[in-house]
């Protein structure tokens, strides 16, 4: 008999600490960036565990300060918690996360994806993926454009709080489209990108060719933008995808 070869017993006990472990994370998963406490009730109901199973993990993780129990008996997140949530900030990277979503905004939409973070008066390009098609129109990575001209510094400026029109209507409407407004070539969609506690982090823009991307392409480009920018943005967050 081959002592290295882990016994059904070994195997077994490894897939029940495994399974463990995955409810464990779920309860933290749990709680969202508004939630400063919840009961055990609506820990069941979100996790889908029976609340004997919710109560033995929360009372485990709350050994760790993971989790705490208030006076009146709902569960809030504690110090650990808030460690790991500090050293995954720290260690941000931010073309990591936005990469991914601008080659899948790119190849969804045949288009170039671009992110945009605002510096002062103007917007950097932080990220872009170039679209697939000859005709197109190119920034450089790094390359600084007015705030006022083009609908990602529009929408950078609405969602700053920039009063008046046209920034009301682009904080109702949640984008903006922009057509030959910064080149006369150019045409363009764009939507905020929020961090944690709905801090502004950017721009998602979908741009091309005017003559291809008329208003009425745009709209139809309005789901696929507004993914892209709540997927974004749930990254930034540390949010876990639905």
């Amino acid at each position: 008999m081959n002592a290295d070869k882990p016994s059904d017993a070994d195997e077994s006990s490894a897939e029940e600490g495994v399974v463990a472990v995955r409810r464990a994370m779920s309860i933290l998963a749990a709680f969202g960036v508004e939630d400063t406490h919840l009961s055990l009730a609506e820990l069941s109901r979100r996790t889908g565990f029976h609340r004997s199973t919710v109560l033995r993990l929360a009372r485990t993780l709350a050994m760790d300060d993971y989790l705490a129990q208030r006076p009146d008996g709902t569960w809030r997140l504690a110090r650990a918690a808030g460690w790991l949530g500090a050293c995954y900030q720290a260690t941000f990277n931010i073309a990591e996360i936005v990469q991914p979503v601008l080659r899948d905004v790119s190849a969804t939409t045949g288009e170039s994806a671009t992110f945009y973070v605002r510096e002062g008066k103007q917007r950097i390009c932080m990220a872009r993926v170039e679209g697939p098609k000859s005709i197109r129109h190119h920034v450089r990575i790094g390359a600084a454009l007015p705030l006022e001209l083009g609908s990602p510094g529009r929408v950078l400026l609405a969602f700053s709080g920039e009063p008046g029109e046209p920034y009301e209507s682009v904080r109702r409407a949640g984008y903006m489209i922009s057509l030959g407004e910064r080149d006369a070539e150019v045409s363009s969609i764009s939507a905020p990108v929020y961090g944690i506690n709905w801090t502004l982090q950017g721009a998602i823009c979908i741009s091309g060719p005017i003559s291809r991307l008329t208003e009425s392409v745009l709209l139809e480009l309005k789901e696929p933008i507004l993914t892209a920018a709540s997927r974004l943005s749930r990254s930034m967050m540390g949010v876990r995808q639905a």
